[in-house]
């Protein structure tokens, strides 16, 4: 077999592969060389079955295991294995076509009628919500298009009155075996038939409500529960209200993607609730009570003495409703931001610098501290 390509080369894979990495190796060139997707190309048709022999010798550990050790000799003339080239198993080849190509008949190969039971597509939908509908929950209409049975033809195609019959060129079953040559291998392939386009049924009167289709497109709307403490982004998914299947296959699903309108007040992260709570200089020096906003409107709340700016207060289970537990609820997060004056008359500006004057290191501590290790470091 002088001039025979390394197998492991021809699959490019090293000798140390292991079966699954052979056999992937195997599925992607059996696919880019396959005679059906280059039609006519002999180069291809080579490389092909030179694939094929590579990957039935490297399959079988047997075999791989005289390969490593005879190389091509191995299988010629009967070879120390007592193998020839032209009897090659190709075992699970069927399968791994299948998966690709419908299935080949001359690897033992199976093909799914057309005609037999189908799901119905899925479809999706959106909502938009409010900032409140999404934390307390609420239902509302979802209207959307659907794929349903054609009633008056009952989804069979045919004009009432009519009957719907078995393909002749197929047989009924939507599909005819082809059979082709490559080189010395022959094998089959399972096609749509041209006939019925797959259907395995011939329509002569076809319904003039859905033109034959079966099915036709209606406008559907539906009460849908939006559960407190849905979030923006989230989906929720409606079994059975797709597309309805085909052939006595179940519905598709309805997904619905939901959005969530901005708050003027709160930021959400999740179940917490977060807001900026402005307050005056002297309500954050002197401490005051202040109204606070909440999901259940404004409360009272009492601001400490000596509240410095960024400061944050944990309002606990003052936040959203975890979904699905509404008795669970996140937090309310305030942080303080101390609003500084501006415009003052001469007349404020004196009792402010009086009111400095008056102050000493003691009512500054975080500025007397810093101030005292400038000085140290240029000190020196």
């Amino acid at each position: 077999m002088a001039g025979k390509a390394d197998f492991y080369e021809v699959l490019g894979v090293s000798k140390s592969a292991s079966a699954d990495e052979i056999k992937k190796a195997y599925r992607t060139l059996a696919k880019k060389y396959h005679p059906d997707v280059n039609p006519g190309d002999s180069s291809a048709e080579a490389k092909f079955k030179e694939v094929n022999e590579a990957y039935a010798i490297l399959s079988d550990p047997e075999k791989k295991q005289q390969y490593d050790q005879f190389g091509h000799a191995a299988f010629e003339n009967g070879g120390a294995g007592g193998y020839s080239y032209g009897n090659m198993d190709f075992g699970d080849l069927g399968d791994i076509f299948g998966s690709f190509f419908g299935g080949f008949g001359g690897f033992g190969g199976s093909s799914q009628r057309r005609n037999g039971p189908m799901k119905g597509e899925d479809l999706g939908a959106e909502v938009y919500l409010t900032f409140e509908e999404a934390v307390f929950g609420t239902k509302k209409d979802v209207s959307y298009q659907r794929v349903v049975k054609c009633d008056s033809c009952d989804g069979s195609g045919a004009e009432k009155g009519t009957k719907v019959e078995t393909c002749s060129a197929c047989q009924g079953r939507g599909q005819r075996t082809v059979v082709k040559r490559v080189g010395p291998m022959q094998y089959q392939s399972v096609e749509t038939c041209p006939n019925c386009k797959g259907t395995g049924k011939i329509i002569q009167s076809p319904c003039r409500s859905c033109r034959g289709n079966g099915y036709v497109r209606k406008n559907k709307t539906i009460s849908v529960t939006f559960n407190a403490g849905i979030d923006d982004g989230n989906t929720i998914a409606l079994r059975g209200m797709g597309n309805e299947g085909k052939n006595g296959g179940p519905a598709g699903d309805l997904y619905i993607e939901v959005h969530v309108q901005k708050h003027k007040t709160f930021v959400r992260k999740g179940n917490n609730l977060y807001c900026d709570l402005p307050i005056t200089v002297s309500e954050a020096i002197l401490g005051a009570e202040v109204d606070i906003p909440t999901l259940e409107g404004a409360e009272k709340f009492t601001i400490p003495e000596g509240t410095q700016n960024g400061k944050v207060f944990t309002l606990s289970g003052k936040g959203v409703p975890y979904y699905n537990t509404p008795s669970r609820r996140g937090d309310l997060i305030l942080t303080v931001t101390v609003e500084i004056p501006k415009g003052l008359t001469e007349k404020q500006k004196e009792h402010i610098r009086a009111f400095a004057d008056s102050c000493g290191d003691g009512n500054y501590q975080k500025t007397s501290k810093f101030f005292k290790n400038i000085k140290k470091l240029f000190d020196k």
